[in-house]
C-alpha cells in the first residue's frame, strides 16, 4: 500500500473513531411492565431523544425491574450506575416528606386538585432532587386508585386484620389506620404474593391491576380516587451536564413533550383500564358515601401527619394548594 493510500485509510479510521466516540450511550431503569402507559411513554421519549439528537444520544431501557427494583433505582441514578431512571417518588418518603406529598391519601383526589398540588409542591421537590445530584426531566401522574379484594368493601372495618399490600410509608400508615396488616410488596411480585397468601388486599390503580392480571387473584376493584401520585423521570446530573448544549436542549424538549403525552395517557388509562378489568370478569364498584367518608377521615389524619413532618415549607405548600383550590 503506497503512502497516499495509507494516509487515506488512516484518515478514514480516524473519522470512524471520531463518529463512534461522538455517540453517548445511556442506560435507564424502570419497574413497570412494557404494556404500562408509563413504560410506553418512556419508549416514545427515548425515540424522540434519539431522533432529535440524530443518534448522538442512545438510551437503553431496562423495564419491569429487570435491571433494578424500584427502591434501588433512585440511588443507582445518583451514583451513576445508570444515567436515567423512573420512580414513583413517594416510595422515597422516608428520605424526605416532600417526596411523598402527592401520595398523601385524599389530599388531592381529582385531576384539578392534582394539578394544583403539583404547582404548589414541585419547586420544593425539584430543589431537593437537584441537591442530590439528580436532574428532573419530567413527571407523569398515575390514574385514580382503588382497592383490589375478593369481596366487596362496604366499610373500612371490612379491611381490619387483612394482609394489605403496601409500597411506601404512606400506604403503610394508611393500612395501620384501617386496622389492616401492612406487607411491603413490589409491583413485579404482586401476583405471586396474592397467590401464596402473603397479601389479600391491594390499593393501586386499574393500570397496575391490568399489568398484574388482577382477575387471577381478585374479584372486586373499588375505585375510590384516593390520589394521583406521580412518577418522576430524572437523569444523573453529572452525566447530563457532560452532554453538549444542543443535546441537553433536545433532551429537555423531548421531556416536555413526554410530560404532555403522559398526562393525556394517564387520563385515558383511568377509564380504559377499569373497563379492561371489567371485561375480564371483575366487578368495578363505585364506593358508598359512608365508605368515602371513612376514607377521607383517614386522609385528613395523614395530611396532618405529613404537615408535621414537612415543617414550615410543608405548611407553605398546603397554604398555596388550598388557596388555588378556592379561587
Amino acid at each position: 500500500m503506497n503512502f497516499t493510500k495509507r494516509a487515506a485509510m488512516a484518515a478514514l479510521l480516524a473519522l470512524s473513531a471520531g463518529t463512534a466516540e461522538a455517540q453517548t450511550r445511556w442506560n435507564m431503569a424502570n419497574a413497570y411492565a412494557d404494556g404500562n402507559f408509563h413504560t410506553r411513554n418512556i419508549r416514545a421519549f427515548i425515540e424522540d431523544v434519539e431522533k432529535s439528537t440524530n443518534g448522538a444520544l442512545s438510551i437503553q431501557l431496562h423495564s419491569n425491574a429487570t435491571l433494578l427494583t424500584m427502591p434501588n433505582i433512585k440511588r443507582s441514578v445518583q451514583s451513576g450506575q445508570v444515567q436515567l431512571g423512573e420512580v414513583l417518588l413517594s416510595v422515597h418518603g422516608n428520605e424526605d416528606p416532600f417526596f411523598e406529598v402527592d401520595g398523601v391519601p385524599f389530599l388531592a383526589d381529582t385531576w384539578e386538585a392534582t394539578a394544583a398540588l403539583n404547582a404548589a409542591a414541585d419547586p420544593f421537590v425539584r430543589a431537593r432532587l437537584e441537591r442530590q445530584g439528580l436532574t428532573p426531566l419530567y413527571m407523569v401522574p398515575w390514574p385514580s386508585q382503588g382497592f383490589y379484594t375478593r369481596t366487596e368493601i362496604k366499610s373500612v372495618d371490612d379491611l381490619r386484620g387483612q394482609r394489605f399490600r403496601t409500597y411506601n410509608v404512606l400506604t403503610t400508615r394508611m393500612a395501620e389506620l384501617m386496622g389492616a396488616a401492612p406487607v411491603t410488596v413490589q409491583v413485579a411480585e404482586v401476583a405471586q404474593a396474592f397467590a401464596t397468601g402473603v397479601i389479600a388486599v391491594m390499593f393501586t390503580s386499574a393500570q397496575t391491576g391490568v399489568d398484574t392480571a388482577a382477575w387471577d387473584y381478585a374479584r372486586v376493584f373499588t375505585d375510590v380516587g384516593g390520589m394521583r401520585a406521580k412518577n418522576y423521570v430524572f437523569a444523573n446530573t453529572r452525566a447530563f451536564r457532560a452532554l453538549d448544549e444542543a443535546t441537553r436542549n433536545a433532551v429537555m424538549a423531548a421531556a416536555q413533550r413526554a410530560a404532555v403525552r403522559g398526562l393525556a395517557e394517564a387520563k385515558a388509562a383511568e377509564s380504559e383500564m377499569a373497563e379492561r378489568l371489567r371485561s375480564r370478569g371483575m366487578q368495578v364498584v363505585t364506593p358508598s358515601a359512608s365508605l368515602m367518608a371513612q376514607l377521607r377521615e383517614i386522609g385528613a389524619k395523614q395530611t396532618q401527619e405529613w404537615a408535621q413532618r414537612a415543617g414550615p415549607e410543608g405548611a407553605q405548600v398546603l397554604e398555596r394548594y388550598r388557596a388555588a383550590m378556592t379561587r
